[in-house]
């Protein structure tokens, strides 16, 4: 498959784009700085906080089968409103390419946060036990609560877009290595499901590409 990878330097990112280019997938890599990426991927510079990064974006999924989106701040507690902003251009270039299917990745927290679609959410999110309602939600909520607004806007963005996508929700993310053996659930979170690696979360990101049933769907995972 044609794929484009945005924010391919990143943590899930790189992942994304090594295990694409592993199973033989034709890669297209979006980075501020492509040059940190290994060879054997078509690169294009963009940097979707810029109002003009339109022609870039257009440039880098067109042709494309899918998008695989891994965008977010480097620093969750300063840079709020970064992955909505790309994610509503990474939507417009779609548009204006033709291209319909798009995996984003958000964050296990992110279901009970209202938007303006969405303004009286559920409390807790369905899968969470005794323990992440009442202490680990409220406590990242208040470390993080302006990037998980963000996250909440940009799955609103999706959901409104008209495009085939699909959320992943992970909780915390390791560095630890590809194990290829996680727990999923739709839309809602892991029961004890705490953290999940990187790696793992890339895999399944690319095997969600061609499962139809996940269109439209919000997808928790955990380790």
């Amino acid at each position: 498959m044609r794929l484009t990878i945005v924010a391919a330097t990143g943590g899930v990112g790189r992942h994304l784009v090594e295990q694409a280019v592993a199973g033989g997938h034709d890669v297209t890599a979006v980075a501020r700085r492509p040059r940190e990426l290994p060879g054997g991927v078509r690169t294009v510079a963009a940097d979707l906080t810029e109002p003009d990064v339109g022609a870039a974006l257009a440039e880098a999924v067109r042709g494309a089968d899918a998008v695989l989106s891994a965008l977010g701040p480097r620093n969750p507690r300063a840079d709020a409103g970064i992955t909505s902003r790309g994610t509503r251009a990474i939507v417009a270039a779609m548009h204006a390419e033709h291209v319909r299917r798009i995996v984003v990745v958000s964050a296990a927290p992110v279901g009970p946060v209202p938007v303006p679609g969405r303004p009286t959410p559920p409390r807790h999110d369905p899968g969470d036990g005794f323990f992440m309602r009442h202490l680990g939600v409220p406590f990242t909520r208040a470390m993080f609560g302006r990037h998980y607004a963000d996250l909440a806007v940009t799955e609103q963005i999706l959901r409104d877009s008209g495009l085939e996508w699909t959320v992943s929700r992970p909780p915390k993310l390791t560095d630890k290595p590809l194990t290829g053996t996680y727990r999923t659930a739709w839309n809602r979170n892991l029961r004890g499901g705490f953290s999940v690696s990187r790696a793992d979360v890339a895999h399944h990101m690319l095997a969600m590409v061609n499962q139809p049933d996940t269109i439209e769907q919000v997808v928790g995972i955990a380790n």
